[in-house]
């Protein structure tokens, strides 16, 4: 194994879909290894002496035999800051929140798609400076403005170094808006832009996906990121 592999632990009690993330890793030319409970986990990454293995991030189901993925995550957070993915078929707001807070780095639902977990490990590791670009010296394009981040290759956004959970189209109209920081879109160019239709008048379509853009971002800085331009549309504060 050279300097430069990633190693990603896979831990995932059902074996299609840890055999599926073990072949997804390695076609993208990482090295998987694959735990299938919380238990065998621990022994890979708490382990004295030579049995303890080191991992450059970590896919992690919830619902494991033997150790939760929860409990895994406060152990792993007590002495390591490797990133973590959490895999999981629990799709609530709640959990996801909770399980944010309490460490993990990033969070997809079950099922998932193969180009989603591609991007957000990629993203992943970058950010740590073990990605492919960072191995190359290359770095990926971030859109910045005020405290938030944007990650157009992920398709990720990030306040205060914290997950933003974004919908398809709230990620579009904030990274338009993001990307054009002095132009003011009308709720029809912006409709016509995202949507790829044509806009009518009494649609409310783009006044509720801005409002939760708001309320999202507000729950992570009370700082005004998105103005109202009365009679036109909306640009950034």
């Amino acid at each position: 194994m050279t300097e430069d592999e990633v190693k990603i632990l896979i831990v995932e009690d059902d074996a299609d879909i840890s055999e599926i993330l073990s072949k997804i890793m390695h076609l993208q030319g990482y090295v998987p290894t694959q735990a299938f409970s919380g238990s065998e986990a621990s022994l890979r990454l708490f382990s004295e002496g030579t049995g303890r293995e080191q991992y450059d991030l970590i896919l992690l189901d919830l619902m494991l035999p033997g150790v939760t993925g929860e409990e895994l995550i406060g152990k792993i957070r007590q002495t390591s800051d490797v990133p973590i993915i959490v895999l999981s078929a629990k799709s609530s707001l709640e959990d996801r929140v909770e399980v944010l807070n309490m460490g993990a780095d990033d969070y997809l639902t079950k099922p998932f798609e193969k180009e989603e977990v591609i991007a957000r490990v990629n993203s992943a590791l970058r950010r740590y400076g073990r990605g492919k670009n960072s191995i190359t010296g290359m770095q990926e394009q971030i859109l910045s403005y005020k405290k938030l981040k944007i990650y157009p290759e992920a398709r990720e956004a990030t306040v205060s170094e914290k997950p933003l959970l974004l919908t398809a189209h709230e990620y579009d109209i904030l990274c338009l808006l993001v990307q054009n920081p002095g132009k003011v879109f009308s709720r029809e160019s912006l409709y016509e832009l995202i949507w790829q239709g044509s806009y009518l008048g009494e649609d409310n379509t783009i006044n509720v996906h801005v409002s939760n853009l708001r309320k999202k971002i507000a729950a992570l800085d009370t700082e005004e990121y998105i103005k109202t331009v009365w009679g036109i549309g909306f640009k950034m504060a």
